[in-house]
Order: C-alpha cells, then sequence, then structure tokens
C-alpha cells in the first residue's frame, strides 16, 4: 500500500513537472520591452523590473510619459497582458501613451502584506508583513532609478489584483502621495481582519486634501465582495472632494478572471487620450465682421 502511495506521489509530481515545463516553454506574447536588476538594500536582495516604453518612445527623443508601476510584473506573472494591453490601446488611438514598469516577485506574500493579528493569515507564508519595505522599494529605489533611466512626468499609477490589489489599498492610505492613480482588481480585503475597511472613516477624514484617483472592483467572491461593498460605502460618505474614485462590483467573474477582463476597460478610461484643442475657425478678408450666410437647405 505504501509503495502504491510512493509511485502514485512521484507520478503526479512527473506530471506537474511536465505541466511547468510546457507552461514556461508556451510563453505569453508580449510587446518589445527592457528588463534590469535593481540591488536593494531595503530589501537586501535583486530584483528584476521589466519595462514595457510606448510606440516612438526611441524616435521622438524628447517626449516624457506618465508611469504605470505593477506588482506581479514579471514575464510569467501579470506583465505581458498588461504590457500588451496597453501597447494596444495606444497604438488604436484609445489611450494615452505610457511606460509600464513591472517589478517581478521574489517572496510575492512577504512584500504584498501588512502586519497582521490574525493567526490563519500567517500560515499563508513564511514570511509576511513587509508591504511597508517593499514600498521603501519602490519610491526610494526604484522610481529614482526609472526618472534616470527613462524619461518620465510626474504623473504615476499602480495596478494589480488580490494581494497586490491589497497593497495597492494600503499604499492609498498610508502614502497616498506616493502614486497618483490606485487601480486595485479584488483586492484581499480580508487581510488583518479587514483594517483597512475598518479604519477608512478616520483615514480619510484625516486627509481632506486628497486628489487621487482610485478604482476598486471584485469578483464573485465571499471573503472579498462584501468587504469591498463596505469600504465603497465609506468611500461614498467620507471621500474628500477632490478624490475621484469608483467602486465597479463584478459577480460575473471570478478572482481568477478579473484582471484580465477588467484592466483593458479600466486602463482606457483612465488614460484615455487628451483631447485635442478644436482648430481655430478662419475668416475670409471680404466679409469679416459681416454675418455669415447660411448655408441653403438640401
Amino acid at each position: 500500500m505504501r509503495q502504491s502511495i510512493k509511485v502514485a506521489s512521484l507520478f503526479l509530481l512527473a506530471v506537474l513537472a511536465v505541466g511547468a515545463t510546457n507552461r514556461a516553454r508556451a510563453a505569453e506574447p508580449m510587446p518589445p520591452h527592457q528588463t534590469f536588476t535593481v540591488q536593494s538594500a531595503t530589501l537586501k536582495e535583486t530584483r528584476r523590473i521589466n519595462v514595457y516604453t510606448p510606440p516612438g518612445y526611441d524616435a521622438t527623443g524628447s517626449a516624457r510619459y506618465p508611469v504605470l508601476y505593477m506588482p506581479d510584473g514579471g514575464e510569467q506573472e501579470d506583465f505581458p497582458h498588461v504590457a500588451t494591453t496597453v501597447d494596444t490601446a495606444i497604438r488604436a488611438g484609445e489611450m494615452r501613451p505610457l511606460i509600464v514598469v513591472g517589478i517581478e516577485n521574489t517572496e510575492r506574500r512577504r512584500d504584498m502584506t501588512g502586519p497582521t493579528q490574525v493567526d490563519e493569515d500567517r500560515k499563508i507564508a513564511p514570511r509576511v508583513g513587509g508591504s511597508a519595505a517593499f514600498r521603501g522599494f519602490i519610491r526610494d529605489e526604484l522610481m529614482p532609478q526609472v526618472r534616470r533611466q527613462y524619461r518620465v512626468t510626474d504623473e504615476t499609477a499602480i495596478i494589480g489584483e488580490s494581494l497586490a490589489g491589497l497593497f495597492i489599498v494600503e499604499t492609498f492610505f498610508l502614502q497616498p502621495q506616493l502614486f497618483g492613480t490606485y487601480i486595485a482588481l479584488s483586492p484581499s480585503l480580508w487581510w488583518n481582519g479587514e483594517e483597512l475597511v475598518r479604519k477608512a472613516s478616520e483615514r480619510l477624514t484625516a486627509q481632506p486634501d486628497l486628489r487621487n484617483t482610485l478604482y476598486l472592483s471584485s469578483a464573485d467572491e465571499e471573503n472579498i465582495a462584501p468587504a469591498a461593498a463596505r469600504l465603497a460605502e465609506t468611500l461614498r460618505v467620507k471621500a474628500p472632494v477632490g478624490l475621484k474614485w469608483q467602486y465597479e462590483p463584478r459577480p460575473d467573474l471570478r478572482h481568477d478572471n478579473i484582471y484580465r477582463t477588467v484592466s483593458p476597460g479600466v486602463l482606457r478610461k483612465w488614460f484615455a487620450p487628451t483631447p485635442k484643442p478644436p482648430l481655430p475657425q478662419s475668416e475670409g478678408t471680404a466679409d469679416k465682421g459681416q454675418p455669415r450666410k447660411s448655408a441653403p437647405a438640401r
């Protein structure tokens, strides 16, 4: 009996290994991009960064662009589909040109979570509660390097889903000046007994001058959707006048497909092309100052 179990286990491991190899070989298509590493003193490790630049970036030589940062930004993570969405929308004239900076994970659950007093939370990984250090890495190490290497404006945004969405909401409340636009898809608001939801009212009241943009969504999830709805209700009552925000419940979606389904429309909306100013009307010299005659009806 023990031998049969051992054989079955080895077979399962072999199947998983083959599946992982096949997934690695079938890499998801993505636009051309650059990759560099950051030797992080804050995190005491090397972080790999993927950067998409918009069409014409190299040719213009002087134009500057907003930056969209994204956790889960590895080539085997969410970077390919986000970069593809952005590239497709820009080329179609449906979105302003911008730069995408993807941060590849090392210890995802460490970086995306804040401290917790809930025992069950601590069981999800050997180390949790490192969001402050990860935020410090982005603020003090990554952003300055991006500003040195790329032609960027002061406009910044961040997008992420699940635990990355939790990190984004936490950053919005604790350090809102770090990004101008926060896009949190299906954020794991259950963390630490829904602390971010519970403290939302007092934190919003303490920051009456917020001028950010915040987008929240939730799928058909018992542990996220009710908390997201409660957070949205707090925003409805307490949001400062200058805060632009939207909550979009999507019960037709699941946790595993909300990112790819919702992000294309959200990015097109919040980064819509800048309207072109109307062309000035030319005036003729012969009838200057005279009323113009209407064209005959057809």
